[in-house]
């Protein structure tokens, strides 16, 4: 730094520095300001928001909870429309149409069903579980639409995750219905392998009963060695908090 012989030079400099400087300084100060005000702004909005969303949420499980032939089904199906609309960036949005899907499944609306797990895969979030979930179950729609060359290739050319056994299961039934018996049985054994050390949401008796059918010698040995939870639900487990699930 440039020294000056006495106080007043210095003084005179500084005065002459601000005088070039200053303005910046205080714009740059200005703006900073301005950003953080805006940022926690953002963030207290984002809050409310899912806030909102979650609330939307729960009253659409209580709403489909209560039976689907009554008038609160059909609440139900307003609410998840309504997160679709509304909070359609959300996690809540995503499990809301997978809800709608297997509705329409249940009244044989496929093509309906196939349109809203679609739609998840185009807002999910890659290798997040409402994808892979998604996925899983449009392979299932597929197949009973009669694609099942594209059930398939979703099953095959996805990675699922902690969902493994699942795809594995679900690809099974799909070889097996087209009669392709031998990869029916090698995806069995997949899927009796991943959920055994993945204790994942499958009904381990339901699939040795199904190998059992297609091997039953093979599945007498395979039950000395595999040992299983009996009591597993056969579907993907029903996911109540989106929110939970995905921070799991």
């Amino acid at each position: 730094m440039e020294e000056y012989r006495t106080e007043e030079e210095q003084v005179e400099a500084l005065r002459r520095w601000w005088q070039e400087n200053g303005r910046s300084i205080i714009a740059a100060v200005i703006i900073a300001l301005a950003a953080s005000f805006s940022w926690q702004t953002w963030e207290s909005s984002q809050e409310g928001h899912q806030e909102e969303a979650s609330t939307v949420y729960e009253a659409m499980l209580r709403a489909i909870g209560v039976g689907e032939s009554s008038v609160n089904a059909q609440t139900g199906i307003n609410l998840a429309e309504q997160l679709k609309q509304n909070f359609d960036g959300t996690v809540y949005a995503q499990f809301a149409a997978l809800h709608l899907a297997a509705l329409a499944v249940n009244r044989g609306e496929l093509p309906e069903a196939e349109d809203e797990l679609r739609w998840v895969l185009g807002k999910a979030g890659k290798g997040s579980d409402a994808e892979q979930v998604a996925q899983l179950r449009l392979a299932r729609v597929l197949a009973a639409s009669g694609d099942t060359a594209q059930a398939l290739a979703i099953l095959e050319d996805a990675a699922p995750g902690p969902y493994g056994a699942s795809y594995a299961a679900a690809r099974g039934d799909i070889l097996q219905a087209t009669g392709r018996t031998g990869e029916a049985r090698d995806a069995y054994m997949q899927a009796l392998a991943q959920a055994d050390s993945n204790q994942e949401g499958l009904n381990f008796s339901v699939l040795q009963q199904k190998l059992q059918s297609l091997t039953p010698v093979a599945t007498r040995d395979l039950k000395k060695t595999v040992t299983g939870q009996l009591d597993m639900s056969e579907q993907v487990p029903a996911i109540t908090d989106p929110v939970e699930t995905l921070e799991q």
